[in-house]
């Protein structure tokens, strides 16, 4: 008998969010799931983990497992030593609320995924876009879809799948499009406060963000009601850059030395 793929699940809302549970549902259509999740809300975590503290670890039942930590350290946890098996797929989500433009490099949904794909484990973060009243139906269906896509065909080395869901109901998704990051506009400004015993504070507050009209990038797609698909690559380096910036080396003069072991007294 053919073994079912595993998946590894893990999200950035605490394990007891919506979102997680209708991503489970779908996906045990898929293959066999297994829950790492933070016990709390992690949103905003990015790829933080936690580095020599001690993380509680607390199984639901033989596929569930509660973590006192970030979607990185869920993932870490999981596929270093507390799963019988190597995981075919992780699968982050689904988020409340979009991860999309430049709210990607704070995204603990997204950092998920980044662990997934640092252990050389094809993965997907999921999200459906809406705040407040986030529908989950229409994202769920689509993981399931991917999910199933990716498992037969795997990924690009270093490649993860950032995907982003309208909040509406599947009937209603105008179709899917691969894109490109989009550009935040960011109006956030600093609030000076004032606590009780008249200690100061401050608050990063603003109205809501908008998003710079270009085409095809998922902002774009998100508009259109399609399902946006952008392809994430772990190598950051700006390799056309190399060459402008290798004349800099001049400027900046001959390279330090190597420094002399120190002597002996």
């Amino acid at each position: 008998m053919k073994r079912r793929p595993l998946i590894l699940i893990t999200n950035d809302d605490g394990i007891d969010a919506a979102g997680i549970r209708h991503l489970r549902r779908s996906l045990d259509r898929v293959g066999e799931t297994v829950v790492f999740a933070p016990k709390s809300e992690k949103s905003g975590a990015s790829h933080s983990f936690s580095l020599r503290k001690p993380l509680e670890v607390v199984w639901r039942d033989r596929r569930t497992a509660a973590v006192d930590g970030t979607p990185t350290d869920c993932v870490m946890l999981a596929v270093r030593g507390l799963m019988a098996r190597r995981p075919d797929l992780v699968v982050s989500g689904i988020n409340h609320g979009p991860n999309l433009g430049d709210d990607v490099t704070y995204s603990g949904t997204v950092a998920g995924a980044i662990e997934g794909t640092l252990l050389g484990i094809p993965s997907i973060a999921v999200s459906s876009v809406d705040w407040t009243r986030p529908k989950f139906a229409a994202a769920a269906a689509a993981a399931a879809r991917l999910a199933s896509l990716v498992l037969k065909r795997g990924l690009p080395r270093n490649t993860l799948l950032n995907v982003n869901v309208p909040s509406v109901a599947p009937s209603a998704l105008a179709g899917w499009r691969v894109t490109r990051l989009g550009k935040r506009i960011y109006r956030d400004v600093i609030v000076e406060k004032r606590a009780p015993d008249g200690r100061k504070y401050f608050m990063i507050d603003g109205a809501d963000p908008d998003w710079e009209r270009e085409p095809e990038t998922d902002f774009a797609a998100i508009e259109q009601r399609c399902v946006s698909i952008t392809p994430f690559h772990l190598d950051w380096t700006n390799h056309r850059a190399i060459a402008d910036l290798k004349r800099w080396e001049r400027c900046l003069g001959r390279r330090p030395r190597a420094a002399a072991p120190a002597r002996r007294a």
